[in-house]
């Protein structure tokens, strides 16, 4: 592969759409899924969250840890989710939350630039990943950082970018987004503060028309914009929210993989008739991830 085709993505739009991998939303049904190893998973101080972590003395426990990846593995399998891997690498800690070093798109895969040097190695086995199953690389970002935990599709053609200005940059941002202006998606680009991480603490859909969200700390306009759009929201409080408790993976088929801490989210979808799964994965939601932070589509049923 030549710099000249590396990537699939048109510069003037209309890139073609992908046959056999692709997402066009965050909620068709899930049938392959792209996780990120724990092998070497330990908590830094990569955001506020993990940052209060360290501060109040709580001890890592790795064996903790482990065992809640594979029961979280496990409830993707159950589930008839076709479970990939990213290739582990002893100098990447955080490489566990796949979900931020890459996103994937019914165009192809976005390798992002992450912000901090302890996860700017993760393009490498990003790329080797895409590569050595032939899925067609978009592009990668360059103008800035990008995680794409801040690439949120509301709805087929339509995305929530959000940058806090120290993860995901403005000028990254506004790149990604020119770039799907362009491919004529809707893209609502809007700033928060920092200490929220990425979009998707705040904002995740859980299915069609329906999503979680923190009332909060979510911006008003964009609370607004979704209400536009007749999407329903369930809300979740600021406590639930700070421990991950909206950044749930939906599985399509109303079926979404939660967390065992998140209570009162899970009730209020099994009381819609929606089947839970709530692995414990308290060891890295205290290292600043969630269940939505450490998955990656790879292929669900458009739209």
């Amino acid at each position: 592969m030549t710099a000249d085709n590396m990537f699939a993505r048109k510069p003037a739009g209309n890139t073609p759409v992908l046959k056999d991998w692709g997402v066009n939303s965050e909620y068709g049904v899930l049938r392959d899924v792209l996780l990120g190893p724990p092998d070497n998973f330990h908590w830094l101080p990569t955001s506020s969250l993990s940052k209060a972590t360290l501060r109040r003395g709580y001890e890592f426990d790795r064996a903790l840890a482990l065992n809640q990846h594979r029961e979280m593995v496990q409830a993707y399998e159950d589930a008839g989710i076709k479970v990939h891997f990213l290739e582990a690498d002893e100098n990447l800690p955080y490489q566990v939350f796949a979900r931020d070093s890459n996103f994937m798109t019914h165009y192809g895969a976005v390798v992002t630039q992450m912000a901090q040097w302890w996860r700017r190695g993760e393009y490498a086995p990003v790329i080797r990943f895409y590569q050595d199953l032939g899925i067609p690389i978009y592009d990668m970002v360059t103008a800035g950082s990008f995680e794409g935990g801040d690439f949120d599709v509301i709805e087929p053609g339509c995305v929530l970018i959000g940058y806090g200005g120290e993860r995901t940059q403005e000028q990254s941002a506004r790149q990604v987004g020119q770039w799907f202006e362009k491919e004529d998606w809707e893209v609502k680009i809007i700033d928060f503060d920092e200490f929220y991480v990425h979009i998707d603490l705040m904002v995740c859909m859980v299915a069609e028309k329906l999503a979680a969200v923190c009332l909060e700390t979510t911006d008003a306009q964009v609370v607004r914009w979704l209400k536009d759009k007749n999407i329903e929201i369930i809300p979740v409080s600021f406590e639930d929210t700070m421990a991950l408790g909206c950044n749930v993976m939906a599985l399509g088929n109303d079926a979404v993989i939660s967390t065992a801490q998140s209570q009162d989210l899970n009730q209020q979808l099994r009381a819609r008739g929606f089947t839970v799964y709530d692995p414990d994965v308290s060891q890295f939601t205290l290292g600043g991830g969630g269940v939505h932070c450490m998955a990656q589509p790879l292929r669900r049923d458009p739209v």
